[in-house]
């Protein structure tokens, strides 16, 4: 089974979410599946009906999340030290080249990704251009809006 590389906070994300499935929306939802059974003619129950698809929903985001962190790999950005290159957990400041603008980013896993909060997916185009890069350093990130060129202004562990 593959790994699935983490941050320690997405991993706490991850649990407080899998706590909340099995101890508050599995609890309501069984109790809305026997309100609604307690009507009677179940053949026609629409409550029925959307209990149960619920339920599924539920159920399979359980088994998902589990899933997800039965294979996580958790990684704690401030205990790595990969001597001033961009890794996972890394958080990078940006210089667009073009233009000047300043942005920073945070290479995390694939659920955590957030690019309002500046978390970009380890798979995106702008981490894979930046992996394995150090300060000072120019990117050429193909995306589909085009071509950008950055240069690494800094790198971090936070």
């Amino acid at each position: 089974m593959t790994t699935i590389p983490i941050t320690k906070r997405g991993a706490e994300k991850l649990k407080a979410e899998l706590h909340r499935l099995k101890t508050v929306d599995r609890p309501s939802v069984i109790s809305a599946i026997a309100e609604a059974r307690a009507q009677g003619d179940l053949s026609e129950n629409a409550e029925y009906e959307a209990a149960k698809d619920r339920q599924g929903f539920i159920e399979g985001r359980i088994q998902e999340v589990e899933g997800k962190l039965s294979a996580a790999q958790i990684i704690d950005p401030s205990s790595v030290d990969a001597g001033g290159r961009v890794v996972f957990g890394a958080t990078v400041e940006l210089e667009d080249e073009a233009s000047g603008d300043k942005v920073t980013y945070q290479i995390v896993g694939e659920d955590e990704a957030d690019l309002k909060q500046g978390l970009v997916n380890i798979s995106s185009p702008i981490a894979r251009a930046l992996i394995g890069k150090e300060e000072g350093d120019s990117a050429e990130v193909r995306a589909p809006g085009g071509t950008k060129y950055f240069e690494i202004v800094a790198v971090r562990y936070l």
